[in-house]
């Protein structure tokens, strides 16, 4: 047990520590390169590939992914997956190759150097404040019409540790259905027990990611979107159940 404590504390400690330690060293030139045309795919590119990477294959953790269908690059999407860790955003960057944006709770900008590049590349939300909610659709839009696909955990939050699941806001489906864009529905069945917010459990490993097929957003109308809604959280909780057999 006490082994177990102390291999835990170090694992969290390392995975921070490369993630801060990181965005500490690439300050200077991450603050050049958004004086630069066309910053955030340059940005982009150095968060999926250095950032990410360094951080989870740094601290013991082997991406896999499987993909029932590819994320084309000349495709604007909204990607969506279950949320269960701080893990989750990692494996987000490395699985998808195409540029997007994030839809993330505002609270992150707080954080010192990271919040400077979070507020500058990411859509911030008040969950609290409806006009901040309806102000996401206008700052996404932006984003889409740039070429850029967005990125969105439905379930608003980490749910508590005995739920699989939660249930999804529609938000995010409204957003799909009102541009006409395809979900890329995503399931990460091991970040919940290899990077838990419990302290006393998780464990270096392989983690999985499964891109699945896209849902069709053409001709739906806003009355579709609780039906679109359930059907991509039934594609992910589906998968996330048959990987537990």
């Amino acid at each position: 047990m006490i082994k177990r404590f102390f291999l835990k504390f170090w694992l969290e400690f390392w995975f921070y520590f490369l993630a801060g330690i990181q965005v500490l060293i690439y300050f200077p030139f991450l603050v050049l390169i958004l004086l630069l045309p066309k910053a955030y795919s340059k940005l982009f590119w150095i968060a999926r590939n250095l950032w990410a990477r360094i951080t989870l294959h740094g601290s013991g953790y082997y991406v896999k992914v499987e993909d029932k269908e590819k994320l084309k690059s000349n495709t604007n999407c909204l990607i969506i997956a279950n949320h269960s860790s701080h893990m989750d955003v990692f494996l987000m960057l490395i699985t998808c190759k195409k540029p997007f944006v994030f839809v993330g709770k505002k609270e992150l900008a707080n954080i010192p150097l990271f919040g400077f590049f979070y507020r500058r590349t990411c859509i911030l939300v008040d969950r609290s404040s409806e006009k901040s909610k309806r102000a996401v659709f206008l700052r996404a839009q932006k984003r889409l019409h740039s070429g850029l696909s967005i990125c969105i955990f439905p379930e608003g939050g980490v749910p508590e540790e005995h739920i699989e699941l939660d249930n999804f806001k529609d938000g995010a489906f409204r957003l799909a259905i009102n541009h006409q864009i395809p979900v890329v529905p995503l399931t990460f069945p091991d970040n919940k027990k290899r990077f838990p917010f419990a302290f006393y459990s998780g464990g270096p490993g392989i983690v999985r990611a499964k891109i699945h097929k896209f849902l069709n957003t053409q001709n739906l109308k806003i009355s579709d979107t609780k039906a679109l809604n359930e059907k991509a959280r039934k594609v992910i909780f589906n998968q996330l159940m048959a990987y537990k057999k």
